[in-house]
């Protein structure tokens, strides 16, 4: 349905002889066909809509080398490989520069502490020294020091990390979101948890669709996520990764249904001449 078809008919209506109260309801029916997919024009030249028809992809597209998304037969395949890493979660979070993990070892509290990673990826710890803790996950840090403390100290030593401050990776949130920004990656987060943390979607202009972008070893990737579905429950929310840039894009529907309904105050005025 074209807009100035649209646009004709809020025309007629506001000069037709029906009650203002009929215009008005006959108005928003009119202007909220903008905003969905598939409609049609009956006999009085008014718009009805259709519910609009679910998408081949519902749950996501994906594409390599190019911020365009669609295509080929194998996309649905790549995109269920995307929206499900092979480690998700808490525990397949890496440690990096920055972050502050919160270390003991069971019955020795004068080796419990609190830790930042330097920028080399290092920490100093007691009766070890300096020790790597770069792109590991807590649980091979803590296999680690436990191995050098038993070695020449303890006797079956039982270390715990825990991450305290996550600092190191982070995802950009941007587009139809209330509090666009840079977020931390708190273990395993996932794109819903991701677009909570801007505090959510601007229902007023956002749209269902969200584009999560993503450098890769083959390059540049993007993937499509219908968040109507993840809500529901019938697509899964995948898991972010550091550095992923997530779009919430817009609904030129919304917008132009917003912009017209701002105006209805003063068109209620006019009457024909």
């Amino acid at each position: 349905m074209k807009v100035g078809l649209i646009l004709r008919n809020v025309g007629r209506l506001m000069l037709s002889g029906r009650s203002a109260g009929t215009r008005m309801v006959m108005m928003v029916a009119l202007l909220s066909a903008i905003g969905s997919g598939g409609c049609v024009t009956s006999s009085d030249g008014f718009v009805k809509t259709d519910a609009p028809s679910p998408s081949a992809n519902a749950t996501a597209t994906y594409a390599t080398g190019s911020a365009d998304v669609g295509g080929s037969d194998d996309l649905a395949n790549a995109a269920a490989k995307y929206a499900t890493p092979a480690t998700p979660g808490p525990s397949a979070y890496r440690v990096g520069p920055q972050d502050v993990l919160d270390i003991s070892v069971f019955n020795v509290a004068q080796l419990s502490r609190i830790s930042q990673v330097a920028d080399d990826g290092s920490i100093n710890f007691p009766l070890i020294g300096e020790l790597q803790v770069g792109g590991k996950t807590t649980r091979q840090i803590e296999a680690d020091m436990a191995g050098r403390l038993g070695a020449r100290y303890l006797q079956s030593p039982q270390v715990s990390v825990i991450v305290k401050e996550y600092n190191s990776q982070r995802v950009t949130v941007e587009g139809e979101v209330r509090k666009p920004g840079v977020y931390p990656i708190k273990g395993g987060t996932t794109l819903l948890q991701s677009i909570a943390q801007a505090e959510g979607v601007n229902n007023d202009t956002a749209s269902s669709t969200a584009l999560v972008f993503r450098n890769t070893g083959s390059g540049r990737s993007v993937a499509r996520f219908d968040l109507d579905e993840v809500r529901a429950g019938r697509a899964a929310d995948p898991w972010v990764q550091q550095g992923d840039t997530i779009v919430v894009e817009a609904s030129q529907g919304k917008a132009t249904f917003n912009n017209f309904t701002k105006m209805l105050p003063a068109l209620g005025f006019f009457r024909p001449i």
